[in-house]
């Protein structure tokens, strides 16, 4: 079986920001911060809608065969249509199960706008039966299917207001959880140039995901006890035979956890 767990990073779109609030001529950082103070009158806070967010990076890490990959698609130099096209031909090509945090609430809505607005390709991802019976009764789009897991709808049950963060609940459970800064940074870092910063902080993230999958995985009696512990052991050997600082940075902040 193939799991792929993702996440994304996303920042104001301000090309839409200009389109919808007439602000021609104002630079990048103006307009989004008049894209948050008007949300923030409209609602109280300054996250933007779905539909007002740009995908500027994607991590997966692919359980497949005997092997564990982590990675950041496309490059520094990849556009969102890119990335985001990379994305959902990953799915063409392994029909993965997929694990996200908030995927439903957040990452599918986005990806889905984003896709419709670069004219991606993206059939398997949306076929509920009728090409593959396979499909009928387990697909991405449902809510109660296992073929996507938003890890925080599920152990909510799916209930919003009992939901908690991906930070919370990996301390929780002894993860390191957010390393470098977390999501309301992202923005600060995309203007200061530091993308390198944020594909890695987006690494750390399904990290901490995949692990809170393993343990729920264990609960429900998908992994026995000594399965989880070789998937758990096999986690800390690509972290311990990377390069990156980042990874060993969340080596490191793990067995402090611990």
């Amino acid at each position: 079986m193939n799991t792929l767990v993702f996440d994304i990073e996303t920042i104001p779109d301000v090309e839409l920001g200009r389109r919808l609030h007439d602000l021609d001529g104002l630079p990048d950082a103006q307009v989004a911060k008049a894209m948050f103070a008007l949300r923030r009158q409209r609602t109280g806070g300054e996250f933007l809608p779905c539909e007002q967010q740009r995908i500027v990076a994607i991590s997966c890490a692919l359980r497949s065969g005997d092997a564990l990959t982590l990675w950041s698609l496309g490059d520094e130099r990849s556009s969102e249509a890119e990335l985001v096209q990379r994305f959902f031909d990953g799915i063409e090509k392994y029909s993965p199960d997929l694990v996200s945090w908030n995927g439903s609430g957040f990452d599918v809505p986005v990806l889905t706008y984003r896709a419709l607005r670069a004219g991606v390709h993206a059939p398997r991802f949306w076929e509920t039966g009728e090409d593959d019976v396979g499909f009928r009764h387990n697909n991405y789009l449902s809510r109660y299917h296992w073929r996507h897991t938003d890890l925080m709808d599920v152990l909510s049950a799916f209930q919003t207001r009992r939901a908690t963060s991906l930070s919370t609940m990996a301390h929780l459970l002894g993860l390191p959880g957010k390393l470098g800064f977390h999501g309301g940074q992202v923005w600060e870092a995309w203007l200061a140039g530091n993308l390198p910063g944020i594909r890695r902080y987006c690494e750390t993230d399904v990290l901490n995901t995949w692990l809170i999958w393993l343990r729920f995985a264990l609960l429900r009696g998908v992994l026995g006890r000594e399965e989880h512990a070789r998937e758990v052991e096999r986690v800390r050997e690509l972290l311990r035979a990377s390069p990156e600082p980042h990874l060993q940075e969340f080596l490191r902040a793990w067995d402090a956890a611990q």
